[in-house]
């Protein structure tokens, strides 16, 4: 079913509707916030509020984009409380599940994304999720900036700032070695 139509549905109340509209949507999101953070754990907790503040606000959606980006928009709202209210927090490094067997492919490639999820993770979180919405979902400056709630222009310049200090952090790790 084509989502506006499930969207329209939603709004009026059809809870199987607003079921498959979080279903589709729901990878996008739990990938977003997984890379955002960095953690499994809280990136639970934030999809899960996240869903939970959807469900009660989906009659106050407005469709401007995709679906999508409201979720992501949520997500970042709830993840921004969450660093208000706990001003340290610790990420987790955590192997990714792969199905495959050459130990040597696979150990390489979990650090490689530990080396980049360590730079993404010293980023602010303003910066980090700039570059992971362009980088990783393909979202437009224009999308980026509606669910940040920044000028376009201030995504520009983060995202450079993000690509500038990813480059000079791997060209730092590259001259240790």
């Amino acid at each position: 079913m084509e989502e506006a139509l499930l969207i329209e549905k939603s709004k009026a109340g059809d809870k199987w509707a607003l079921n498959e509209l979080l279903k589709a949507n729901y990878s996008v999101l739990s990938g977003y916030v997984v890379k955002l953070t960095g953690d499994t754990h809280l990136a639970q907790d934030i999809v899960q509020d996240t869903l939970l503040k959807a469900v009660v606000n989906i009659k106050k959606y407005t469709p401007q984009g995709k679906f999508s980006t409201w979720l992501v928009a949520i997500a970042t709202n709830t993840y921004k409380d969450h660093l208000r209210k706990n001003k340290r927090i610790e990420y987790l490094e955590e192997d990714l599940p792969s199905g495959e067997y050459d130990p040597e492919r696979i150990v390489l490639e979990n650090l490689e994304y530990k080396k980049v999820m360590q730079i993404l993770l010293s980023l602010p979180y303003e910066k980090r999720s700039v570059f992971i919405l362009k980088h990783y979902y393909g979202y437009k400056y224009e999308e980026i900036a509606e669910i940040l709630k920044c000028p376009v222009g201030t995504v520009r310049s983060r995202l450079h700032n993000s690509i500038k200090h990813i480059l000079s952090s791997f060209e730092k790790e590259e001259t240790q070695v």
